[in-house]
């Protein structure tokens, strides 16, 4: 019997316009591995139902007829069928107290549940993300919301000439344009209000990456933490430079005890370590969050901290690019996650409170939490490329045996969440989540 491959459509978010897998790479699976797949009408998707078709797909209104589903975010609890796997962004892994309905549905109902997230290597690192497209159109969006906020300072600015990321219709053009940018930056420089220019990125993984591959379009000189204290001094700067610092962990949280900082005692005993990174802030224009957080850990920047910067009118920081968007967690004045449509906020330190936009007083936040939507083709492609290997796996594995004689890829079967509505050993531990 015939095993289709569902394609869903994404629903969670008006501006969600991406695809697990582009019409190319299934034209490569079904000429090249001979799988059948639907993919559910959409008339927003990125890339066109026609597209699809000639593919070798079929479109269909519904995936009644599919028992692997491939999709981005979450899906409706009314959407799930008895018995057929489901491979998405579920976030439940922490217990998510929003998403617990939908799993316990996805109990009831005997499914299988396959976690982009925990499709790891040997060595725990993931391969299946969005994280890299994350900080491209983070950087894009933070560069954009520069340029509205310097303007509003009247302070001219080449800045001013670029676009939120979902106005470009791809990476290389939103890349040419900060290029572009670029260049007349190191023409002309940089007014001496601003100067030294200093982005700030915490944060060192994909997602930093990505928005580092951005910045590193303009002008960029890489400087260590240590030497941002010292730069504010210097007599003399060139005017056609932007300063780059990358902050890891050792300079953003200190031990309590004055004893060394050590990385796997941090990650172990956070409560013996509190933050170290506001003494930074004064000194940069653009900071960039990039890291993962827990309560557990310090925050990176507290209200109180903001409410200093403007203390003595105006500070220099301009614009927080939050691009891990916790909600009062590593930058305290993050309210709400953004959305596409509505970018941007600015926070009032006064009154702790924020409204959309970006000309009232306060500090610029840039908080979209579905950044890589902004760059859905690219996204989508680069997403696929990684995936494409496991379709067929997954399509081909039976899900009626019992979970250790599963003929899976490793990856792929640490990622399992759900076999036939029961939690895999890896994840027992969501049951005191489930009430």
């Amino acid at each position: 019997m015939t095993k289709f491959i569902g394609i869903r459509h994404e629903d969670k978010y008006k501006m969600e316009r991406r695809a697990p897998l582009t019409p190319g790479q299934v034209e490569k699976l079904v000429k090249q591995k001979k799988l059948d797949f639907v993919v559910q009408s959409s008339a927003k998707r990125v890339f066109s139902e026609d597209e699809y078709l000639q593919a070798g797909a079929e479109v269909a209104e519904d995936l009644k007829k599919c028992s692997v589903i491939f999709g981005v975010k979450e899906m409706p609890i009314e959407f799930f069928e008895k018995g057929k796997t489901y491979v998405f962004f579920s976030h439940v892994i922490k217990g998510q107290s929003y998403n617990m309905p939908m799993l316990k549905q996805m109990m009831e109902l005997k499914c299988n549940l396959i976690e982009y997230e925990k499709v790891v290597d040997e060595q725990g690192k993931r391969l299946i993300f969005f994280g890299r497209y994350a900080g491209l159109a983070g950087m894009i969006n933070s560069l954009w919301a520069l340029g509205l906020r310097l303007k509003d300072y009247r302070l001219g600015t080449k800045l001013s000439k670029l676009k939120q990321a979902k106005d470009y219709h791809s990476l290389n053009e939103a890349k040419e344009a900060v290029s572009l940018v670029g260049q007349q930056i190191a023409e002309d420089g940089i007014t001496s209000e601003l100067r030294p220019y200093v982005v700030a990125f915490t944060g060192y993984g994909n997602v930093s990456q990505g928005a580092q591959e951005i910045l590193n379009w303009l002008p960029v000189k890489e400087i260590s933490p240590e030497k941002l204290l010292a730069l504010h001094q210097r007599k003399k700067l060139p005017d056609n430079l932007i300063y780059k610092v990358v902050f890891k962990e050792e300079d953003l949280v200190e031990r309590i005890d004055g004893t060394p900082f050590d990385l796997q005692d941090y990650y172990t005993h956070p409560e013996n370590y509190r933050g170290k990174f506001e003494q930074y802030l004064p000194y940069i224009s653009v900071l960039i969050n990039c890291v993962y957080w827990d309560p557990k850990y310090p925050r990176l920047v507290t209200k109180q901290a903001i409410k200093k910067l403007f203390a003595n009118g105006r500070p220099k920081l301009t614009v927080i690019g939050d691009i891990s968007v916790d909600v009062e967690g590593s930058i305290e004045c993050t309210l709400k996650p953004a959305t596409i449509e509505k970018p941007i906020y600015i926070y009032d330190p006064e009154t702790e409170t924020i409204s959309d936009g970006h000309d009232k007083d306060g500090m610029l936040v840039m908080a979209v939490d579905i950044l890589p939507a902004e760059l859905p083709r690219d996204a989508s492609e680069s997403f696929g490329e990684v995936l494409i290997n496991f379709v067929k796996p997954i399509a081909d594995a039976d899900f009626d045996e019992l979970f250790e004689d599963l003929d899976l890829p490793r990856a792929i079967k640490k990622a399992l969440i759900l076999h036939n509505g029961e939690l895999t050993p890896e994840y027992t531990y969501l049951e005191k989540y489930l009430g």
